[in-house]
């Protein structure tokens, strides 16, 4: 809601000294939003003022049409002589009416106005249009034409109200009676303990036998109708500029005398509101719920078919209107520039169900001012009052005549009230406010309170919004002040904190992202098509998904059984914009249906669920494992002074599971496997120890080339899945921290050649079995094939370190335990010392 401040001083006596900024800090204390205060005319320096046009020369011999102007200024140019001016715009004529810079005026922009040659002529300023003068669209695009009555020489500055402040409100959905003058005004006399002159209170005649025929079929949907007719309008009428003015700083556009009144009416007290050409309307007009398929054609020149929920207004033809949202054109208001205008017209100010014009604007994709209001409620007592402010102004601007007929349709309502104690606000704030401020601030938003101890608040009709002790004692709170509330901070309980599993999910995730792991955060939602691009086979557990009755997307309508298609989607986006080096890593829950979930029963709202409602929800759950899973692509270590990089490969992805089970204190088992989407010869499956038992806990290495074509991934990308909960089942109680031993390590190489066929992962097993205690850490340092080892073979060389807690190891016992490691290392994988 866009507010003038000018317009705004109408109904509040502001002191003469408040700025909008000003006004923004005390609306913004009473809770209104206020985004931004604009300046409007900020910089604009005069003369700018009211010129006649006497001459007007066309210029020839240019690309586009050129006119050399003579305008009477009056004596605002010092001279008393006709200003010569040059310009472009076609759509004023000899006698009309215009707004004159004059050289040394400096327009909006920092434009300043001088006498320059151009054309060949002189031109001694300019003729503006609106957009120049920071004026806003006015639909025409041309120079502003003045009504005849204003002599030339006049300050236009004045006259066009181009210096003003404009405050920007963004209205909540709870605050419907803020988009309108009436609302912010209300609240900005609050805010200043200052009165309110307010514009609804009107001598409005009673209905009447006499007014336009109308017959309400709805009452819930329409549940008051107002009727006035105006006859007599002189169709050449147009909006004063005061009026234009005031709609341009409020954000709309002039459209013609009879609309223009209707719009301003409503930024005025916040009651939608349409204008019929009487001449167009059949018979008797009607609110009732559309026929389904019936047709209509909107102002805005749409054909739309009509649902049976929409709420229309009616003729004895058939649509006129789609009720509170936007009229139709059969009915629409003629412009004054036509021959034959509008000289009788049908005013309607109604009250419609909030629900379901909000329905029909989204169903129809039509959002307009009237239903942005009547979706967040307007007063239902507001629409005679509105109706005859309109009359009003019809009578006063287009020499109208209102015809004593006045129709009020009202379906019976009773004042809403509410019983709250007297202390309600107290207690949900913390503070004592008391019984006088209470009732003090509940009168101030409208409200007539009675009782003591026990109040009865009756609501105001512009106050949808209230309806339960809670809001009376958030209007206490917030016009005392929010700022005012204590500050308390709660008292947290001894002896709680992070839970073992918290705890290892936290040392999980920090440990990734010390690894060089940046963390992604993807959607739950998967589709087929992804499953597919996988490779994923038909029996896959994978594709078992559970789907969803309302998915955000169609093409993802299913919950995930796998991270790695928000993973690998992260990844090729972020490759996609030129950041080719990525490590990415995600933890989070898949959804794992095991075909044993019951259907799902709907839980109470007015009690609480018992332990078998409950259990019968939970039996309803797919299995949710929690998982945790990296992707790779680009260099792993970059390159630099230091030497050559390494660009990622499937054994970063397996040492990254072996980072997450060392957070639990569980050592990893890797074995060759096959499991899509990777690679079949650069697999790996993880396995941990639960139980006694050897049991998968996921999968890592290089993904499969058609994988990596069909999802348009960097080449060679590598990922690795693991299930946590799976890790936690493994872990043998608390983490132990290694003990530091103090005596000197003694270092042990050796060389193995194994068959190729065989995994290191067996050799480094076997020997770390077969070196005992005394080993305190086994590498992998080179891997070699060629001839001198033999056709299908490979020699693994391992650095082992040993150390004593208790003493210094002697050569002997060092070399004794390396002895040993290879000896079981050849006993299990037939490996021989190289070189023996």
């Amino acid at each position: 809601m866009r507010v003038p401040l000018s317009w705004l001083r109408e109904y509040v006596d502001l002191p003469a000294t408040e700025t909008g900024r000003d006004v923004q800090a005390k609306l913004v204390s009473v809770g209104l939003e206020v985004e931004t205060v604009e300046q409007t005319g900020a910089g604009l320096k005069g003369p700018l003022v009211v010129g006649q046009v006497l001459t007007i020369e066309e210029l020839e011999g240019f690309k586009k049409p050129i006119r050399f102007c003579t305008v009477d200024v009056g004596t605002a140019n010092g001279t008393g002589e006709p200003q010569e001016i040059v310009c472009g715009a076609r759509n004023f004529s000899v006698g009309d009416k215009v707004v004159v810079v004059l050289p040394g005026a400096v327009l909006p922009g920092d434009f300043a106005i001088a006498a320059r040659k151009t054309y060949g002529k002189t031109s001694h300023g300019m003729i503006c249009s609106t957009d120049e003068l920071g004026m806003g669209d006015d639909g025409t695009h041309g120079i502003i034409v003045l009504p005849p009555e204003f002599e030339p020489g006049t300050d236009a500055i004045e006259l066009l109200e181009l210096v003003d402040e404009v405050l920007d409100i963004a209205v909540t959905p709870d605050r419907g009676y803020c988009l309108s003058m009436r609302g912010v005004a209300r609240e900005t006399a609050i805010a200043y303990g200052l009165p309110l002159r307010d514009p609804a209170l009107l001598d409005v005649p009673p209905p009447n036998a006499h007014g336009y025929p109308v017959k309400v079929s709805d009452p819930f949907g329409c549940s008051n109708f107002t009727a006035r007719t105006v006859t007599g309008l002189r169709p050449e009428a147009r909006s004063p500029i005061w009026m234009q003015r005031r709609l341009q700083k409020a954000g709309m556009r002039t459209v013609s005398l009879a609309v223009d009144i209707t719009n301003y009416v409503m930024l005025e007290l916040g009651q939608p509101l349409h204008a019929y050409d009487r001449s167009r309307v059949a018979g008797t007009i009607g609110v009732r719920r559309a026929q389904q398929g019936e047709k209509l054609t909107t102002l805005d020149g749409a054909k739309r078919v009509l649902d049976s929920q929409d709420l229309v207004i009616t003729d004895d033809r058939g649509p006129i209107g789609l009720a509170g949202v936007m009229g139709g054109a059969d009915t629409e208001i003629a412009d004054h520039a036509e021959d034959t205008g509008t000289t009788e017209v049908v005013i309607e100010a109604a009250h419609f169900d909030a629900i379901s014009i909000a329905r029909t604007a989204r169903r129809h994709k039509l959002s307009s001012e009237a239903s942005k209001r009547f979706e967040r409620g307007v007063d239902p007592q507001a629409a005679a009052a509105a109706a005859q402010r309109t009359v009003d102004l019809l009578v006063l601007l287009a020499g109208g005549t209102a015809e004593a007929g006045v129709t009020e349709i009202t379906a019976p309502s009773a004042p809403r009230t509410i019983a709250m104690p007297a202390n309600h606000p107290d207690r949900v704030a913390g503070v004592a406010y008391g019984r006088e401020t209470v009732v003090r601030r509940l009168q101030q938003v409208g409200c007539d309170v009675y009782g003591q101890d026990e109040l009865i608040v009756t609501v105001p009709s512009w106050r949808p919004d209230l309806a339960e002790p809670n809001d009376l004692a958030e209007e206490v709170i917030r016009l005392e002040g929010y700022e005012n509330l204590p500050s308390t901070l709660p008292t947290p309980p001894s002896g709680r904190g992070l839970t073992d599993r918290q705890r290892l999910h936290r040392r999980i995730g920090r440990a990734l992202a010390g690894a060089g792991y940046v963390e992604a955060l993807s959607y739950p939602f998967i589709g087929d098509a992804v499953l597919d691009q996988l490779g994923l086979e038909k029996d896959d557990a994978r594709r078992r998904t559970v789907t969803l009755v309302n998915p955000l997307s169609d093409e993802e309508p299913a919950l995930r059984t796998t991270l790695l298609p928000g993973l690998l989607g992260a990844l090729r986006r972020n490759d996609g914009r030129g950041s080719h080096d990525l490590a990415l890593f995600e933890t989070g829950l898949v959804f794992r249906p095991t075909g044993e979930e019951t259907k799902a029963v709907r839980l109470p709202v007015d009690r609480r669920p018992t332990d078998e409602e409950i259990a019968g929800l939970d039996a309803a759950l797919p299995r949710q494992p929690r998982r945790a899973a990296v992707v790779l692509a680009g260099a792993r270590e970059q390159a630099g002074w230091w030497g050559k990089g390494r660009p990622a490969d499937w054994a970063d992805s397996v040492e990254a599971a072996r980072s997450i089970a060392r957070e639990a204190g569980v050592e990893v088992t890797v074995r060759a496997d096959r499991h899509a989407p990777w690679h079949p010869g650069r697999c790996a499956a993880l396995y941990v120890t639960v139980d006694g038992e050897e049991t998968l806990f996921g999968h890592a290495g290089e993904l499969h080339p058609r994988v990596v074509k069909e999802l348009h991934l960097p080449e060679r990308t590598c990922a690795m899945e693991v299930e946590i909960d799976v890790l936690e089942r493994a872990v043998d109680g608390a983490l132990q921290a290694p003990r530091i031993s103090t005596f000197p390590v003694a270092t042990q190489d050796v060389a193995l050649v194994v068959a190729s066929d065989v995994p290191s992962e067996e050799v480094e097993k076997a020997l770390s079995e077969g070196a005992g205690d005394l080993l305190e850490s086994l590498r992998l340092f080179d891997v070699f094939t060629g001839e001198q080892i033999g056709e299908g073979n490979k020699s693994l060389a391992y650095a082992l370190r040993f150390r004593a807690p208790d003493r210094t190891l002697t050569v002997e016992e060092a070399s004794a335990a390396r002895d040993t490691a290879v000896a079981l290392a050849t006993e299990r994988t037939g490996a021989v010392l190289r070189g023996a």
